[in-house]
């Protein structure tokens, strides 16, 4: 008996061609160089070196072969540090520009949001002129403004002597918030700009959907436009809170019309005052500080927002 065998024909797997890893090609890696570079050339030169020096020549100290030898600098450690933490002047301009920001912040912004619900408003007439009206005080450069405002505050130059008669705009008392409403007006067009392009991204379905409702313009301002711009008005309150620690230009031009304002009146102002004797080390000790200290406000005020965003 013989035996016969069935060939059976095994399905071998269909063999894919191995997949080849997508690399860029050369010509869009050395276009995105052509334009990435420039810009990473200047903020090398213009932001990351000023930095990394400014911290280097905070660790120095000046020292002296006895009493008239030639100033030599030095490796101190963290002792310009010390002597920034033991400065009381340093922490009264701080606290004196944070006072200046809790007051002044929220009212530019709150005038920034109302000039953006303005604009947006259909009830508004003329938009143009009103919308370059309201950022026309940005253009003015800060010294020209200080300037402007200063004559109009100095009793005895001011064309409102009627007023700076009875109220001296320039006292020790008085005269942040009088640098305060010159940085509220030179700021507040800025401001209501950013706010007016993020209500100008609002889908106008939105709207629709509202008045459908039976919302009126003052409800849908409060209820749809407010919390949708949120994200902008945090922008904006980071950035100011940020240019509140640098408040330099508004004090310095000031102090040609008084005498309230003193060298240490504003953390800039203590900066440039000692790089000015000339110490350039406690200078650079001061500037990290206070960036430092702007970093960790703008952080925790961003922490806070978004936290209340989320819940």
């Amino acid at each position: 008996m013989s035996s016969s065998t069935i060939a059976v024909p095994v399905r071998q797997k269909e063999q894919r061609p191995p997949q080849r890893k997508r690399r860029m090609q050369p010509t869009i890696v050395r276009a995105i160089l052509i334009f990435v570079l420039p810009f990473g050339v200047l903020f090398l030169a213009f932001y990351l070196v000023p930095i990394g020096y400014a911290v280097y020549e905070s660790l120095l100290v000046i020292k002296r072969e006895g009493t008239f030898g030639p100033p030599t600098q030095v490796f101190g450690g963290l002792s310009q540090y010390v002597l920034v933490f033991q400065n009381s002047d340093f922490w009264s301009s701080i606290g004196r520009v944070l006072l200046f920001g809790v007051i002044q912040v929220p009212v530019m912004l709150a005038l920034a949001l109302l000039f953006a619900l303005l604009l947006d408003s259909p009830l508004l007439k003329g938009k143009k002129f009103f919308r370059l009206a309201f950022f026309a005080p940005y253009a003015v450069p800060g010294v020209i403004a200080a300037i402007m405002w200063g004559y109009l505050y100095s009793p005895s130059l001011s064309p409102f002597r009627f007023v700076t008669a009875g109220v001296d705009l320039l006292s020790a008392s008085t005269v942040l918030w009088a640098i305060a409403n010159v940085v509220t007006w030179v700021y507040v067009g800025y401001n209501m700009l950013i706010i007016y392009s993020a209500l100008l991204a609002i889908p106008t379905e939105i709207y629709e959907a509202a008045r459908l409702d039976g919302a009126g313009q003052f409800r849908i301002a409060w209820s749809v436009k407010i919390p949708l711009v949120t994200p902008a008005l945090v922008l904006t309150a980071v950035f100011s809170i940020i240019g509140t620690l640098q408040l330099l230009t508004e004090p310095q031009v000031f102090r040609q019309f008084t005498s309230s304002i003193t060298s240490t009146f504003t953390p800039n102002l203590l900066v440039y005052s000692t790089s000015s004797v000339p110490n350039f080390s406690l200078a650079a000790a001061f500037s990290v500080v206070l960036a430092l200290a702007t970093f960790i406000l703008s952080f925790v005020f961003l922490r806070l927002t978004q936290g209340k965003a989320d819940q």
